[in-house]
């Protein structure tokens, strides 16, 4: 009955429009009675119900999907492990656990002080602690040097009052080391966190941005093939607006929560410039939030931007954007529950936004998020993704390999690239510029060659004018440093 009633609710990921008035909600009443008992159905059912509240097709469906969702804590039994694996951490109910730097540990253990602590049970080298924990227990230098499978939490939890995790009081110990020291000593422990989701409003069963008006799907999504990433270049600007103060704190602790929940850190979300946060209006029940980092984070070259979009107020995926002059690498990231849905009209989206903030005329695409020692991307066929969007391969080479295999998938229909094929696809970087811009001026150009040429010659890294943080309007183009760079750039 349980797995009837999952690939009951999976056919109405796919089926939208008039059709079937009530079916869906009368199948979600059936299964908010149901229970579910094994991990695997219930990750499934989990995952299903997040893409329903991202993309549904009335209030109603959005209601009972929120009302299993938010009961979740109450369907998980004893079992945690299956609910570990960083596609489906985060439910509530569970757990997970994590080694974070001292940034990323300090904000979450501010945010969630009950429910973070350290975990000990999944420590396999604790003795990584003995030398900072000297520094605020000298008694322990009786025990750690001399003796044998010292008993480190013991030694933790006799140090402070009743009611404080050991989490907070090692990060109020390293609070009394000098600044610069603080993030040295707690990562060099690699210290594990569990994360107890019990029913946190940050599990993901939970957690959402509020929205004033859902998007209701009433039609079919739009597809890969719908999309002209030309079209949407030339289309209207998307009404952006930066963040008052309040819904700034709100949104950088979301998006963090929402980040390490699924094991992952990025730069820009662990270092955001709080003073300029900016909402995007993409359309579609899609807001776009993104940001730079402050002076002391940035790189020497590049301008570093980060984003995170969400689905009517359910977060789908985040961007990372290095910029330089009007090129900028571009990573995409849409999570695995979202992946039926619109993905390729929201990646137009977002370069039609980081066209209109930065000046963006070519985005290039590196060979990991194609598939080079990325087996996710290989098994998604990310090379044809891009590919189908309008991106060319760099290298000659690659670019004689599409041909034939473009070839091929005219003349025999229902051909696929092979997982080799995809491998060599993956071999080289991918470019997309946008149509009336000029062409090929990048295609030799490696960030890393020109880092390195510069650092040879001792040039300082000067920026043109605006690089440096984000701007509604690229301010100035230095086109004679841009071609000094392009020069030295220059893979050949």
């Amino acid at each position: 009955m349980s797995l009837e009633l999952l690939d009951r609710l999976d056919l109405w990921k796919s089926r939208f429009g008039p059709d079937g008035e009530g079916q869906l909600e009368r199948l979600l009443g059936r299964i908010a009675a149901h229970r579910f008992r094994e991990p695997q159905p219930l990750i499934r059912l989990h995952e299903t119900l997040l893409f329903l509240r991202a993309y549904p097709r009335s209030h109603e469906v959005a209601r009972l999907a929120d009302q299993i969702l938010f009961s979740f804590q109450d369907r998980i039994g004893e079992d945690f492990d299956p609910f570990e694996s960083p596609e489906v951490s985060g439910i509530a109910g569970t757990s997970l656990t994590a080694v974070f730097t001292y940034e990323v540990a300090r904000r979450l253990a501010g945010l969630y002080p009950r429910e973070i602590e350290i975990g000990w049970d999944r420590y396999d080298e604790p003795d990584r602690m003995g030398n900072v924990l000297c520094r605020f227990l000298p008694m322990l230098k009786e025990d750690y040097p001399v003796e044998a499978h010292v008993p480190f939490q013991a030694w933790v939890a006799q140090a402070h009052r009743r009611g404080v995790t050991d989490l907070a009081w090692l990060l109020e110990q390293l609070e009394s080391q000098p600044a610069g020291e603080r993030a040295e000593l707690f990562e060099s422990m690699q210290v594990p966190l569990t994360w107890r989701m019990r029913n946190s409003r940050a599990s993901r069963s939970r957690l959402s941005w509020p929205v004033e008006k859902l998007y209701l799907h009433q039609g079919p999504l739009l597809r890969r093939g719908d999309i002209s990433l030309a079209r949407e270049m030339n289309g209207p600007p998307l009404p952006v607006r930066r963040l008052e103060h309040a819904e700034t704190r709100r949104i950088l602790d979301l998006i963090l929560a929402t980040s390490a929940m699924r094991y992952r850190e990025l730069y820009g979300f662990t270092h955001p410039e709080e003073s300029a946060v900016y909402r995007a209006a993409a359309g579609r029940g899609v807001d776009i939030f993104f940001f730079g980092v402050p002076p002391a984070w940035r790189l020497p070259l590049r301008a570093y931007h980060a984003a995170m979009f969400f689905k009517n107020g359910v977060p789908a995926g985040y961007v990372e954007l290095l910029s330089l002059f009007e090129r900028a690498e571009i990573g995409f990231n849409l999570y695995y529950t979202f992946r039926e849905g619109e993905s390729a009209w929201i990646y137009a989206r977002l370069l039609l936004l980081f066209r209109q903030v930065l000046g963006v005329t070519c985005f290039s695409v590196d060979p990991y998020q194609i598939g080079h020692e990325n087996f996710e991307a290989v098994e998604s066929g990310a090379f044809w993704f891009y590919r189908k969007l309008g991106f060319r391969p760099t290298d000659p080479q690659v670019a004689r390999l599409v041909e034939r295999e473009e070839r091929r998938m005219r003349e025999t229909p229902g051909y696929r690239s092979s997982r080799r094929t995809l491998e060599h696809l993956s071999e080289g970087y991918m470019l997309y510029e946008v149509p009336g811009t000029e062409s090929g001026a990048w295609d030799h150009f490696s960030i890393r060659t020109l880092a390195q040429q510069l650092q040879r010659r001792g040039l300082p890294p000067s920026k043109p004018a605006g690089q440096e943080s984000i701007h509604l309007r690229r301010t100035q183009k230095d086109t004679r440093l841009r071609a000094q760079w392009l020069k030295l750039g220059s893979r050949s």
